[in-house]
């Protein structure tokens, strides 16, 4: 039995209309719950919860607070490949785009390392564009060996892998892998993914469960915002957590919430979500789950991200490039996606200050 055998007693439609009827004492009882369960999830990302936003927002931060401090862990993304095999319709990285491809070797890996290193971040995250042939897992193995004496924590966002391929990335020295389901939506999911590897949605929706099993201290999951209905999406982003939470428990987690950003392509989003719909869903898995780590990356804007560490958010990137070798040799044609904070790390972590919090950049040392 897996999460997909979970996912198949749910209706999609029925999930939505039920998001969709919660009221006003859905939403109050959820407040006043001590321990909060997916039902009063559901009412908190309700649109009859938009109005008890503030009052969210309150018991958002001082559960994280409670929990983490004033505290912002800083990460920064390293592309090593912009290559990939894949067909997602609303990704920079297609492989039907004609775009310059770029594979990065150990010299140029050390180059970006030299910058990185600079600006002082001690937590590195390695991401590829998914083409298995030219970056298999033994090239990340290669990769993770390469820069793990200069970093505290080396974490992973590239295509699924087997269980026994992640033991090996493990011992390399990978601490946490992020993989993102993009939708929930298993009817849905070939429309934006028709080819490929990632066109797989079972193998994908499992591949936190092998993370888990091949020992991974931390895996990341989330929703692409902005492909199928977010509230429902949402929702299947907290069952999914809540599932890997009791079975597979001595793992820690975390929960991104990129929204869709402009890329080479023409592909719009069917459900934008809002600045103010996304602080309620920032508040809501905050409530649903003070123990998770919320990160929020440089897709979103400063004036919402400095906004964001006061509800739930503590984990975020500053300076981010999305191309391969973007640090030592910026070519902005071979970016992923625009982002949309370009804020330097002095810059945010003077941001981060502002705001009382405290930037921290090596939060622990896996080998210790």
């Amino acid at each position: 039995m897996s999460f997909y055998d979970e996912l198949q007693k749910l209706d999609w439609e029925e999930v939505t209309h039920s998001i969709s009827n919660k009221t006003e004492a859905d939403v109050r009882r959820a407040l006043s719950a001590d321990r909060l369960g997916l039902e009063d999830f559901k009412a908190l990302i309700s649109p009859a919860a938009e109005p008890f936003l503030r009052e969210m927002a309150v018991k958002a931060e001082q559960l994280t607070v409670k929990r983490y401090g004033r505290t912002i862990q800083m990460y920064v993304p390293l592309y090593l490949s912009n290559h990939c095999s894949n067909f997602c319709v609303y990704c920079g990285f297609n492989c039907l785009n004609q775009i310059n491809r770029v594979k990065l070797d150990v010299p140029q890996i050390m180059d970006e390392i030299a910058v990185l290193k600079d600006w002082g971040y001690k937590h590195i995250l390695l991401v590829s564009g998914e083409s298995p042939h030219l970056t298999p897992a033994a090239y990340y193995e290669e990769v993770v060996r390469t820069v793990r004496p200069h970093f505290s924590q080396v974490s992973l966002e590239v295509q699924p892998l087997q269980a026994e391929e992640y033991a090996k990335l493990v011992e390399a020295g990978v601490s946490f892998v992020c993989v993102y389901q993009e939708t929930y939506h298993e009817g849905a999911y070939p429309k934006y993914h028709p080819k490929g590897l990632k066109a797989n949605f079972r193998y994908r929706l499992e591949t936190p469960e092998r993370c888990a099993e091949a020992g991974i201290r931390k895996v990341g999951i989330g929703a692409l915002l902005g492909l199928e209905d977010w509230r429902t999406d949402a929702f299947f982003t907290a069952l999914h957590l809540n599932y890997l939470e009791r079975y597979h428990w001595r793992t820690k987690y975390s929960i991104s919430l990129p929204r869709l950003r402009p890329h080479i392509g023409e592909f719009e989003p069917k459900d934008p979500i809002n600045d103010r719909q996304m602080a309620q869903l920032i508040c809501a898995y905050r409530l649903f789950d003070p123990e998770v780590d919320i990160s929020l990356s440089t897709r979103e804007g400063s004036a919402f991200r400095d906004m964001a560490m006061h509800i739930g958010v503590t984990s975020m990137s500053a300076g981010s490039s999305t191309e391969p070798g973007g640090y030592a040799k910026p070519k902005k044609e071979l970016e992923q996606f625009e982002i949309n904070d370009a804020r330097s790390v002095s810059e945010m972590a003077e941001a981060i200050c502002a705001e009382g919090y405290q930037p921290v950049w090596k939060d622990w040392d896996i080998w210790l």
